[in-house]
This record gives structure tokens, sequence and C-alpha cells, in this order.
């Protein structure tokens, strides 16, 4: 192989290269890594939320939820959709693959520490023709065997910290990975979360309706009998029916709703509709209390945020990975082995071959590349910066919007359930004077239509208080914690979605 030098094992010459791998190898350890270092971009959080109002603050033993934040509702069977949710969810899967895969390309980067061993053995039979000049040389019409086993490393020494910086912006992305695997769980937990209490609440609805349904009944076969009788009007009879007819109807119009919300639950813990129901299970508890704690927690709290700001840092050490473009690139490379015309000999010592080389680039002219990728790396930190920012003031927003709605909703509840007692008394005294002959039918209608009306508002708000408080938990994190994340993914453990 003329591309391998070959050298009498008693040349000690060979000793100097070593110096120079191990010289390398300690100028690689002292080198300094290139590029700006890494500080958390500040972000303005204010003391306290605005809407928190007499909110009771969270205590230091509940402000984290913990992972299974949907047991503060002490719901069972809420409990039993929930934990199907991470074994089936698609999404979650999804997640978690990509997780996966950021996993492996820190990996694969992480192998450039390494020095690369390759082989590549060989084993030919040539015969040289007799006729090839010039004439008469020995070597014509002779027939030879080469057996070549050859390995070759090669190696980038890592002096200004290029693979370092690398290794460290994919060790973040990783990072980030996990924590938008930390979001998409949250997010399904409170999806499902969301359509169950709207399908218990569709039923309490329509158990409202049907009950509705009954007394109108009563109404109708009341106005029927007073009209055979001759105290009554056919006309009051037909108002009647149709008030009757209409409830029917709007207890029937619910089932569409109510399906669809089913359908949806069922989707999220991973099984088709048509493999799955739903218990009907009206709702009548108010959603629990809450813990709130500071603004600038909610920095540590949300998986979403911790992405953003791992993407910054990320952007950041990229920064270094393209400054590094204007220092040399050094490489050491070596290649050893056997070769010889028989393979009883191929291992022996004199058939031993190496040759050691060190050699280092640099780009002298390249038209401003070099600067351009330092700008546009730079620009993208730029951009990554005001991303994490922006995330953290649409946090705020989210948990402000969760908090005005919870509380505003609490307060009107209380205004509707008096409204709902009102009405009711306004019925029974038209029911009262109708009977009394003292008024029409048409008084009673009114009376009823109020009645139903503030009876299914008072329903849809107390559904809208727990959908609200869903998403006041979302809004906080759901119980997720910044200390979940994995240190080191590329070789440590199971990740855990959920909080410890």
């Amino acid at each position: 192989m003329s591309h391998l030098q070959k050298v009498s094992s008693e040349n000690p010459r060979p000793a100097i290269w070593v110096y120079s791998l191990l010289a390398m190898a300690a100028l690689q350890l002292t080198g300094c890594a290139v590029g700006p270092k890494y500080h958390q971009p500040p972000v303005q959080a204010p003391p306290a939320y605005k809407e928190v109002g007499d909110w009771k603050p969270a205590q230091p033993n509940d402000q984290n939820l913990g992972g299974s934040w949907w047991k503060v509702f002490q719901d069972p069977q809420l409990d039993s959709l929930e934990e199907q949710v991470n074994v089936s969810n698609q999404n979650l899967k999804a997640a978690e693959a990509q997780f996966r895969q950021a996993r492996a390309a820190l990996r694969y980067n992480r192998a450039d520490y390494y020095p690369t061993v390759s082989a590549a053995p060989s084993a030919t039979r040539t015969r040289v023709s007799a006729n090839r000049p010039p004439p008469n040389s020995i070597f014509n019409g002779i027939s030879e065997n080469d057996f070549v086993l050859p390995f070759d490393v090669s190696y980038q020494a890592d002096v200004w910290g290029r693979i370092r910086k690398n290794v460290e912006s994919f060790r973040e992305q990783a990072q980030a990975s996990a924590a938008d695997l930390a979001t998409v769980n949250l997010s399904m937990h409170a999806d499902l979360a969301i359509d169950y209490f709207e399908a218990r609440s569709l039923d309490a609805e329509e158990e409202l309706l049907k009950s509705t349904v009954t007394d109108y009944e009563q109404a109708l076969e009341l106005n029927e009998n007073r009209f055979q009788g001759g105290i009554a009007s056919e006309v009051e009879v037909e108002q009647a029916r149709t008030q009757l007819q209409t409830t029917r109807a709007q207890a029937i119009d619910v089932g569409v709703a109510r399906a669809q919300f089913e359908h949806a639950v069922a989707i999220l813990i991973g099984k088709p509709p048509a493999e799955f129901s739903l218990p009907a299970l009206p709702l009548t508890t108010p959603p629990p209390h809450v813990p709130v704690s500071v603004p600038s927690e909610l920095l540590e709290r949300r998986p979403d945020i911790a992405a953003s700001e791992r993407r910054v840092a990320s952007a950041n050490a990229q920064i270094g990975v393209a400054q590094s473009a204007y220092y040399p690139s050094i490489n050491l490379s070596a290649t050893g082995g056997f070769e010889s015309s028989a393979i009883t000999t191929l291992i022996n010592g004199p058939s031993g071959l190496w040759s050691i080389g060190l050699s280092a680039a640099q780009t002298i002219f390249d038209g401003g590349r070099r600067r351009a990728l330092t700008d546009q790396a730079r620009a993208a930190y730029d951009v990554q910066v005001a991303t994490y920012r922006q995330n953290v003031l649409a946090g705020f927003q989210q948990v402000e919007d969760n908090l005005a709605a919870v509380r505003i909703l609490e307060n009107e509840a209380q205004v509707q359930d008096e409204a709902v007692v009102a009405a009711q008394k306004s019925l029974d005294l038209s029911v009262t004077r109708y009977k009394g002959g003292v008024t029409s039918y048409l008084e009673v209608i009114t009376a009823q239509s109020a009645a139903l009306a503030d009876e299914v508002t008072a329903v849809n708000i107390l559904g809208r208080r727990m959908a609200n408080t869903v998403l006041l938990i979302q809004a906080l994190g759901g119980g997720w914690d910044r200390s979940s994340l994995p240190e080191r993914p590329e070789c440590c453990g199971k990740l855990a979605a959920n909080s410890k």
C-alpha cells in the first residue's frame, strides 16, 4: 500500500509521536471554548397577580399540586380516565418519541469527543502481464498475493471548544424537548379534564330539562282538565303543549354536544369512540380552591417557558460554534496494521506498518462567510430571547385571565343562585294566581321560561367554573417543576413527564 509507511520495529522515533498525541490531548483539555458565556435572559415579573384579589395565597406546603393534579377534584371517574392518558394517548407518545430523537441527536454529536477508528481489510491476488514494459522485467508474468489488515484512526482536537459548544447546544435542545413532552402531557390531561367536566355539565343540564319536562307534562294535564271542565280555553292547552314540546326538544338537543365530548374523551385516552362510553354523572359540586404563588415562580413551574429558555441557551452555544470557525482546526490521523504476501505471516512483527500525522487547517479568506454565520447565530439567539420573553408574558396573561374568570364566575354563581330562587318564587305565585282565576296562563308560561332559563344558566356557570379551574391549573404549570428536566439527557435513565 503506497499510502502506508513501513518502519522497522526497532526504530525509536514512534515514541516522539506518542508524546505528540499526549501533548495534543493536554492542549485540548486546557483549551478555551470561544463564544459568549450563557446567562438566562432577565424578565420582569410583577410582585403579585393583578386579578388575585382576596384569593388565598399558596402556603409553602401546597404550592406544588403534584404530578397528578387532577386529584384535587376528588373524582374517581376522572382519576381513572386521566391515568389512561399516560398509557394510551397518541400525542403523548409522539412527544416522547421526539424527545428520544433529540437524545439520539445529542449522543451522535457527543461522539465527536472521541476518535474514529476504522478498518478496511483486503486480500488480492495479482498477475502482472508478461509483456508489460519494460521488457524482460523480473516482475513480468509474476503472480502475487497481497493481504492487508489496516486500521485508521482520525481525531479532531477540540482546542477551541467547537465540539463542546455543539454538544452543549444539542444537550439544551434535548432538555427543551423534555420540557415539550411535559407541556404536551399537561395539555392532554387538561383537555381531558375540561371535556369530562363539560360532559358532566351537560348531564346536569339534561337532568334539569327532563325534570322540567315532567313538570310541564303535569301542567299540560292540568290545563286539559280545566279545558274539559270549561274553566280554561283551548289556547291555554296549546300554550302548555308548546312549552312542553319545546323543552323536550331542548333536552334532546343536549345529546349532540354531550356525544361529542364523550368522543373527545375517548380519543384522549387512545380508544375509538365506538369502544368507549362515559356514564352520565350530573355535575353538582363546585370546583376546589387552587393555590396561587407569586408570579416569579411561574418561570420554574411552566414547562413551555422552560423549553423556551433552554432554546435560548442552545442558540447561545451556537454562537460559540460559529465563532470557532475563525480558528484553525487541528486533526490527528494514524494508520497501522499488517501487510504480507502470505496469510500465514500476516500477523508477524515484520509485517507491521504504521504512519501518523498532524495537520492544521485555517481559512484565510472566505468572502465574509464566517462573519455572516456568526451574525446569523446572534440573530437566531435574539429570536429565541424574544420568544422566551413573549412566552413569559403569555404565561402571566393566562394566569391572570383564569384567575379573573374563576373569581368572577364564583361571584356570578352566587348572584345566579339568588336569581333561581326568585324565579321559582315568581313561578309559584303565577301558578297560584292562575289556579285562582286571577290571571291567564300566559303569565305562567312567562314565569316558567324565566325559571328554566335561570336554572340552565346556573348549571352552565358551574360547568364554566370547573373548566376555568382546570385552565388555571394548566396556566400555573399543573404541578410541574423545572427540577424534572434531565441534567444529562444523553445518558441518564427514563424521563418522568410529570413532576416528582
